[in-house]
């Protein structure tokens, strides 16, 4: 009994041999291709070059900002040419342009009416809801008085504006002017609302909330140059042709 389970275990133990050599034997060939372990600190250095190789361009993803390596930077668009899509050059409006940006280079006019639109749109919801608190950042003194007048007056008679914005069409300058160190710019808007205004009962008195109207507003825009603070503030408002 006890020389059968010695031969038994000498069994298994001669296989478990066996396996484990036949393991070590594949596992341990080396095919060529091997990797070395992946240092994610470690430099990476671009291959040689072969002689008389052209050179790859380096760093593709890199910008490569104005005068970078010894290269001249693009020469600037002429002041005549810088406001051609909003005013005619050497007019009032173009030299009082002139005038913002020497005292504000980054001023954009693109950007000016872009953001001019933004407002627009803010400043008539707001004014529809009688949100007092946006207006009051938005609007001068005088502008604000009379649109809380207005607003003060609609409450009283028990009156709710409803205005939907359609679009805005189109955003073009109007105007500008320089006084002392402020900058005035007029926006001509022209859009497309639907605006209703209601009585206590909910009966339609001015307006209709069906109908989509086209609307002309001339908006005077007014800002400090060299100020902080980058908002323009709402001065004037008139009804446009």
């Amino acid at each position: 009994m006890q020389d059968s389970f010695d031969i038994t275990t000498l069994i298994f133990i001669v296989l478990a041999v066996f396996v484990v050599w036949k393991l070590r034997s594949v596992l341990g060939q080396k095919t060529g291709s091997e990797q070395p372990p992946f240092d994610p600190l470690a430099r990476r250095d671009a291959p040689p070059l072969r002689p008389g190789a052209p050179r790859p361009e380096q760093d593709n993803n890199v910008v490569r900002l104005p005068g970078a390596n010894g290269a001249k930077p693009e020469p600037a668009a002429p002041p005549a040419e810088r406001w051609k899509e909003y005013a005619e050059p050497g007019t009032p409006m173009a030299n009082s342009l002139d005038e913002i940006a020497r005292s504000e280079p980054s001023f954009d006019a693109g950007s000016f009416l872009e953001g001019g639109k933004a407002a627009y749109e803010m400043i008539v919801t707001a004014f529809a809801q009688g949100d007092r608190k946006t207006l009051k950042d938005l609007l001068s003194r005088d502008v604000y008085e009379g649109f809380e007048r207005a607003i003060t007056e609609r409450e009283r008679r028990g009156e709710k504006v409803e205005t939907t914005f359609v679009s805005i069409d189109k955003a073009e300058m109007a105007g500008a002017e320089v006084q002392g160190r402020t900058a005035q710019i007029v926006v001509r808007f022209l859009s497309k609302l639907i605006t209703a205004t209601r009585d206590a009962s909910g009966a339609v008195v001015d307006g209709s909330p069906d109908t989509v109207v086209d609307v002309t507003d001339v908006w005077t825009f007014s800002r400090p140059l060299g100020s902080r603070d980058p908002n323009w503030q709402l001065i004037a408002t008139e009804a446009g042709q």
